[in-house]
């Protein structure tokens, strides 16, 4: 043989590799394949509108929450109103209250400042005002603010002996607590 002389500028010969063969898996012939379905492509103007119906949605709840809470607030206004004009006339109460225990000799004076107190509790009874603080009730922290106390056998434990001021409440609110004095 003879041996083969390499120059440059000949072409190379390239010796042929051999290649591994690929195992594929079998594929019964019972199973066909069945072709994979196209993924459905979301619809642009689909999105758009469950976008713009969210937002609208969105809007008309936040709008429903402010209008509910404006009403609410609006309620609590009138009330905490009412109670502030209510608490400015307690003073003309406490100042009647205390004329009509002094004793006078004038009974036209007495009539008229007693006409003046019925009528000042009318007003605030309509105005929904509840006068609370008797003696013989019984103590209540939430109403009542005990300025004294006294040890008295003849009333029950936690009972009002005496009252200095009357209190006010509407409704739930209390707008003046009862100054009182609790015996036992």
């Amino acid at each position: 043989m003879a041996e083969e002389t390499k120059r440059k500028g000949d072409p190379v010969e390239e010796t042929p590799v051999e290649e591994a063969p690929v195992e594929e898996s079998p594929v019964p012939e019972e199973e066909e394949l069945v072709p994979e379905a196209p993924a459905e492509e979301a619809n642009p103007w689909e999105e758009k509108y469950n976008a713009e119906h969210d937002a609208r949605l969105r809007v008309a709840a936040e709008y429903d929450n402010f209008r509910k809470r404006t009403v609410k607030e609006k309620d609590a206004a009138y009330g905490n109103g009412k109670a502030d004009t209510v608490a400015k006339f307690l003073p003309i109460y406490d100042n009647l209250e205390r004329a009509l225990k002094q004793p006078t000799e004038d009974a036209a004076f007495k009539k008229g400042v007693e006409m003046t107190m019925t009528e000042l509790v009318k007003i605030l009874t309509g105005l929904g005002v509840e006068i609370f603080g008797e003696p013989g009730d019984s103590f209540d922290p939430s109403l009542h603010n005990a300025v004294m106390h006294t040890e008295d056998e003849s009333l029950g434990e936690n009972v009002i002996a005496q009252v200095f001021q009357k209190g006010f409440k509407i409704g739930e609110k209390v707008v003046r607590f009862a100054m009182v004095q609790v015996a036992n």
